[in-house]
């Protein structure tokens, strides 16, 4: 027991769902939490709490990437897509071969097309103008031992106890057995997958029809709607990702259908509250201010048009309506 109190788990991204992730940790080592903003630091400092979440004491805040990077092996990022290559390459100079990095970033990343300097409206787009946060971390790194962690994880139910499961997805079953190592507890369950590209799609590609589903709600439109929704909602996104190179199978599991379902039907989403604001004829720059943290399937919608139009063989008609 004290052997696995000496561990120290480093922990990218202060949000809602780092924080959460932060305090799982905490049961089975020391934690280094890493934020950007000065402010978030003092805050926690001072009270102990950051998002609304009580941090345990065995949890260490901190504005370096570089003391993350050296002093823990196994490192969670947790940043929004937005801001995942540049943090990478912060990171990059500290990171070595045998760091294991376990991503839980739901959106992408866009290469623009040649001779553009960003996604355009209605520009097709394929696979080679997408980077997953896999693709940037073996883009920018030396690291080797990488995966993702997804499911239907609502991170004021994980904070508060509830029961919950993820997947940890990876190459290499090593990466797999260290993230359950490190989360390993009673309330919060881990499956491991080697379909690193599926469970990383799925998790991206859901928040399109969470907010379809927002919409759903506040319009009032019904359980039967809902229902369709989600059905031919998970079809479009696997026809989507078959297209990106996925396989089907994460799409019917925990980090698939598991997520879509929780991301749906819940008001503690995000992307869930963004559809309903709009629904109530409320602009989308207020929504998204009163949410203060990012919702990814905001931009998702506008890569996945683009995407739509490279593909053309495959319809998208909740892609379109939404775009």
């Amino acid at each position: 027991m004290q052997k696995s109190k000496e561990k120290l788990y480093g922990v990218v991204g202060s949000g809602s769902f780092g924080t959460a992730i932060a305090n799982i940790l905490s049961a089975n080592g020391q934690v280094l939490l890493h934020t950007r903003r000065k402010e978030v630091m003092d805050k926690i400092q001072a009270t102990g709490e950051n998002r609304g979440q009580l941090l345990q004491k065995n949890i260490d805040i901190t504005l370096s990437l570089q003391e993350v990077c050296e002093k823990c092996t196994l490192i969670f990022l947790l940043v929004p897509s937005s801001n995942f290559r540049s943090m990478i390459q912060q990171a990059a100079p500290f990171l070595k071969p045998h760091h294991i990095l376990i991503h839980g970033t739901k959106g992408l990343n866009v290469v623009p097309p040649k001779g553009a300097d960003k996604l355009l409206p209605n520009v097709p787009v394929s696979r080679e103008n997408i980077r997953t946060m896999c693709d940037i971390i073996r883009e920018e790194t030396v690291v080797l031992r990488m995966g993702c962690i997804s499911g239907p994880n609502l991170a004021r139910e994980i904070s508060a106890g509830q029961p919950a499961a993820t997947v940890i997805a990876s190459r290499f079953n090593e990466v797999i057995e260290a993230g359950k190592e490190a989360l390993k507890s009673n309330r919060f369950r881990v499956y491991g997958s080697r379909d690193v590209l599926g469970v990383e799609l799925a998790g991206v590609f859901k928040n399109i029809i969470a907010i379809a589903s927002g919409m759903v709600s506040g319009l009032n439109m019904g359980e039967n709607a809902r229902a369709m929704l989600l059905t031919r909602g998970l079809g479009e996104n696997i026809k989507l990702s078959r297209a990106l190179g996925a396989t089907t199978r994460s799409f019917l599991g925990i980090a698939g259908i598991g997520d879509l379902i929780a991301t749906c039907s819940s008001k503690l989403s995000r992307n869930y509250r963004v559809g309903y604001g709009l629904a109530q004829k409320r602009s989308l720059d207020d929504i998204l201010e009163e949410l203060g943290e990012v919702a990814e399937g905001v931009n998702t919608i506008k890569l996945a048009k683009g995407l739509s139009l490279h593909y053309q063989k495959h319809e998208f008609p909740i892609i379109e309506a939404l775009y």
